[in-house]
């Protein structure tokens, strides 16, 4: 699990085709690797990767078939920038929101202008999505954690602030551009606790076969 807070702005170093998966190899500044070791998590991009290997300022991870087919990382190249962050432990604050870095589908930005200091984008989320979106809700671009300012069908508007702006990779958006999208996964949860009322709603009884059905019994 993640919080969406970026702690640096890694670079792509290194990315090999192994014949349907890659491994890719980022470089880091700031991100405390000392204590990074082999199976550890990291989101880059708010994508969840485990890593291979660790050194001094840089890593590496494998990249599954899917996730290059469902992720921007399929399309990522040398030198690129990518958002990391480290995995949550119980001693991390908890300043943005709970982020599993699991994708949930690609969106796309629609516009792009200032607001002030700030950057106000405008982004199209994948069909099926959109009903995860709340005003004032979460949701995780490219793994950073952000507050939804207006939901308008499948769109849904940003604020991306100054520190925001310096520290993580949106700052490099333009109309078109592609990113990763999380929703909040307690909304997620409320979609099936709802959808459980709903067939108890209906007539349905809590019966041993019910509850297999819905993952309570093996």
């Amino acid at each position: 699990m993640f919080t969406g807070i970026i702690q640096d702005i890694g670079k792509i170093v290194s990315l090999e085709n192994k014949g349907g998966d890659a491994q890719v190899r980022i470089e880091s500044g700031k991100l405390e690797l000392s204590t990074v070791k082999s199976g550890d998590s990291i989101s880059v991009s708010g994508v969840c990767l485990t890593v291979s290997a660790s050194h001094a300022t840089e890593f590496s991870a494998d990249v599954s078939g899917e996730t290059l087919a469902r992720t921007t990382l399929g399309s990522l190249s040398l030198g690129d920038p990518v958002n990391l962050e480290t995995s949550l432990t119980l001693s991390t604050p908890l300043g943005g929101h709970l982020v599993s870095g699991h994708v949930d589908g690609l969106g796309k930005l629609v516009s792009c202008r200032k607001q002030g200091r700030s950057l106000l984008l405008r982004i199209r989320a994948p069909e099926g999505l959109s009903r995860y979106l709340a005003e004032k809700g979460s949701i995780s671009v490219d793994g950073v954690s952000l507050t939804v300012n207006s939901v308008n069908g499948p769109e849904f508007e940003v604020n991306i602030v100054p520190h925001t702006l310096a520290n993580t990779t949106l700052g490099n958006l333009t109309a078109g551009s592609i990113v990763n999208l999380e929703a909040d996964i307690l909304a997620r949860y409320l979609e099936r606790l709802i959808q459980s009322k709903q067939a108890l709603s209906n007539g349905s009884e809590i019966t041993r076969e019910f509850l297999a059905r819905h993952g309570f019994v093996k």
